[in-house]
């Protein structure tokens, strides 16, 4: 509902390129590839990456797509991580910058609720054994706590009260249930494990002085996109980021939704965007 004719990403008037990240489970090198040293997938030993890593292989491909200058660089939540560092790192081949929900760098709260998501990975026996579906209780056991910190109690009491007085399956427990599973029927928990390691990598200042003077660089004309009930990263440090990147503006999503309102709150979302992206 954003990348559509009419919406913030109208394909009439952008080409959109949007591409998987290192680690992934969806086609980039990751931990189920094969290790060209050993003959045999990764597994556990893939080799930790950084965001800045995830954004030198997106470097690599905009470069092999011959794409010189980047119109706008859109990313939320952990694509706004890697927005905030591709626009310090090239701050001259990036037009329009949107950031929505997301940081300059992993909070202590952020990476907390990472190493719990580990540690329920970890508490799978089967995690570690070199099988494709290594994990996988485990795995679902995390997504579940990352479905906590995403929509916060507000979206869960909207959409997840129980409809008889005493039921046998408690509606959001059901819910906790299908998600973890549903997750496991397309992800691995290699690639999770590893890509939660990578997020607490963030942070846009290392080696450049911290991290106003690394945001300092950014030339961007920069939109940031906060959500009021936002627990991951709330309204406050959404306008702290706002206030540490020049000439830019901040606007905020009205939603019970959480950290996931901008994934529920299309028509808010391309109001704020559209203008801003048509130069309106």
């Amino acid at each position: 509902h954003t990348i559509e004719t009419g919406k913030f990403l109208d394909p009439a008037r952008h080409f959109v390129v949007c591409a998987n990240i290192l680690g992934s489970h969806y086609g980039t090198t990751g931990p189920l590839h094969t290790n060209p040293q050993t003959g045999t997938p990764y597994y556990r030993d893939f080799p930790p990456f950084t965001i800045r890593d995830i954004v030198r292989a997106h470097i690599l491909l905009a470069d092999a797509l011959g794409i010189g200058r980047i119109g706008a660089l859109v990313g939320s939540s952990v694509g706004g991580f890697q927005a905030v560092e591709w626009a310090v790192t090239e701050p001259q081949r990036i037009g329009k910058l949107v950031l929505i929900a997301t940081s300059a760098k992993a909070s202590p709260w952020s990476i907390a609720i990472d190493e719990t998501q580990r540690m329920a990975i970890e508490a799978d026996r089967t995690f570690g054994e070199p099988r494709d579906d290594a994990g996988m209780a485990g795995l679902a056991a995390a997504r579940a706590i990352g479905l906590l910190t995403y929509r916060g109690s507000l979206g869960y009491n909207l959409t997840q009260q129980d409809r008889e007085e005493l039921p046998a399956v408690h509606r959001a427990s059901s819910y906790q249930q299908y998600q973890g599973e549903k997750l496991c029927r397309r992800y691995n928990a290699y690639s999770y494990y590893a890509i939660l390691n990578a997020f607490d990598t963030h942070d846009a200042g290392r080696g450049r002085g911290g991290v106003a003077a690394a945001l300092s660089r950014i030339a961007a004309r920069t939109i940031v996109v906060g959500i009021t009930t936002d627990i991951i990263f709330t309204p406050t440090e959404m306008r702290d980021l706002q206030g540490m990147i020049a000439g830019s503006v901040y606007h905020e999503i009205d939603s019970p939704f959480g950290h996931d309102g901008f994934l529920v709150e299309h028509e808010q979302l391309n109001d704020i965007l559209r203008p801003f992206m048509n130069n309106e």
